[in-house]
């Protein structure tokens, strides 16, 4: 059996993961979604939902798909014309809830390509929420002109984050557990720092080192 899954599309940061595996070999196929498909042109065109079609038709190539084997694929609304295309060329597919093996390794493999970008693998790691909306927001916010090309910024909730009133002052922490979200390294106790600080629902602080 085939499985198909998505992974990143309810994170601002980066793009999002499509992949294949055919479940009693492990043979695995996996392409991100550039980023730049989920900017306000292209996700208003729906640019990114074509693309993971392609990215299909790839995949299926690579690991020689028939028609007659069994594919199961995600029900989400990524996938709409990607279920369009497996009908329309008599695939034997099912939609549902992916599970399984796919599932943990392509949310492992998104955890890693956001790695790559630069978020700090602390935000991803030990904790129920990993792609929370508020900590990317304080990740973005701490390096805002380099980080914003790095988004979703087709997301209509991008446009009531974007441009958030933003106070920057200066400060000193003698005990700290703080990693500069800019340079990505510790903040050492009894350090000045610099401190951005916004609010959504409540205030939020960004600490980096003084000259970052």
């Amino acid at each position: 059996m085939i499985q198909i899954d998505d992974a990143g599309s309810g994170s601002l940061v980066g793009g999002t993961c499509i992949a294949a595996i055919r479940v009693e070999t492990g043979e695995f196929y996996n392409e991100v979604i550039p980023v730049d498909l989920f900017n306000k042109e292209n996700f208003k065109s729906k640019s990114y939902i074509y693309y993971a079609t392609d990215i299909i038709i790839r995949a299926f190539q690579v690991m020689e798909v028939s028609h007659e084997e069994p594919i199961n694929i995600c029900q989400g609304y990524i996938f709409e014309d990607s279920r369009n295309y497996l009908k329309k060329n008599n695939y034997n597919f099912t939609k549902g809830k992916i599970e399984d093996p796919l599932q943990t390794i392509i949310e492992n493999n998104f955890e890693e390509y956001t790695v790559s970008l630069g978020l700090p693998r602390e935000f991803i790691s030990y904790t129920k929420y990993p792609f929370h909306l508020h900590r990317i927001l304080k990740w973005v916010y701490a390096d805002y002109d380099k980080r914003v090309p790095l988004c979703k910024t087709g997301w209509k909730s991008w446009s009531k984050y974007s441009e958030l009133p933003v106070q920057t002052y200066y400060d000193k922490v003698m005990r700290s557990n703080y990693t500069c979200l800019k340079c990505g390294q510790r903040i050492e106790n009894d350090s000045s720092v610099k401190v951005i600080r916004f609010i959504i629902d409540k205030p939020n602080y960004v600490y980096l080192h003084k000259h970052c």
